[in-house]
């Protein structure tokens, strides 16, 4: 796989400046280095962070840990831009694992920076795997784009993605935020699971109002009802408006 996609992206054209990764073992944790094209089967959505997330007096940025569903472990961000796409990509179905700053790229060809630290690496579904910057649009210097355009010619070698994320939509940020308070799978309790289901499934689609009466009190079914809305077996559009009483619900096919 790795040789293939470097043949095709050098028929492209591309050139990817040589590059060595500096990571964590996965189970030792001690520090090894090596070419990109020897370790990229690596589990690096398994990885620990290959640089501690700084934490000082006056520290313009807020850093901190995102406990993940995905992983069912602590995923490290280092701004609150990071927290809102670590905790998107939590919400993503197709995405498997998930780690912050796994590894250190090491530049041999002049670039603004002699080295790189992308902020996530995920692995999806169906094996494949993203490497992930995190920087708004409008914090992005052309220093930065160089940097990242560099990383993306260098993953595409391996067959790897390459994706630069910005600031996410208010409402989609605020809803997921209510939601994930809910993530937990303790707040996942019968009988309001199968109850909830077995509703939506039976009279179609309800509001989060009216659904939470029907099944009983609100105090002990909502918790479920959002726990259901964040494992994706009850659908919502998160992207328009706020999440409400009046918020629409629709069972997943899926579900």
């Amino acid at each position: 796989m790795g040789r293939s996609a470097a043949a095709s992206d050098a028929l492209a054209g591309h050139h990817a400046p040589a590059s060595t990764l500096s990571f964590r073992e996965q189970f030792t944790s001690a520090s090894t280095t090596s070419l990109l094209a020897d370790c990229w089967m690596v589990p690096f959505e398994h990885a620990q962070p290959i640089r501690a997330t700084a934490a000082f007096k006056g520290q313009r940025n807020f850093a901190g840990l995102w406990w993940c569903t995905t992983n069912q472990r602590h995923v490290g961000f280092e701004s609150w831009c990071e927290r809102d796409n670590l905790m998107s990509l939590d919400f993503d179905p197709d995405v498997t694992g998930i780690s912050s700053q796994p590894f250190r790229i090491i530049w041999s060809t002049p670039l603004p920076q002699h080295s790189h630290v992308p902020d996530f690496f995920i692995r999806h579904a169906d094996g494949t795997a993203v490497v992930i910057d995190v920087r708004p649009d409008e914090r992005v210097k052309p220093a930065d784009e160089e940097v990242f355009q560099a990383t993306m010619r260098l993953c595409s070698t391996v067959g790897w993605e390459y994706q630069r994320l910005g600031a996410l939509p208010a409402v989609y940020v605020g809803n997921l935020r209510w939601l994930s308070g809910y993530r937990h799978p303790r707040c996942a309790r019968e009988p309001s699971l199968t109850q909830l289901s077995a509703v939506l499934a039976a009279a179609g689609a309800q509001t989060i109002g009216s659904l939470a009466n029907i099944i009983g009190d609100p105090v002990i079914t909502l918790p479920t009802l959002f726990h259901m809305m964040w494992s994706h077996k009850i659908r919502a559009d998160l992207w328009r408006h706020p999440l409400c009483n009046d918020t629409l619900l629709t069972l997943e096919a899926s579900a």
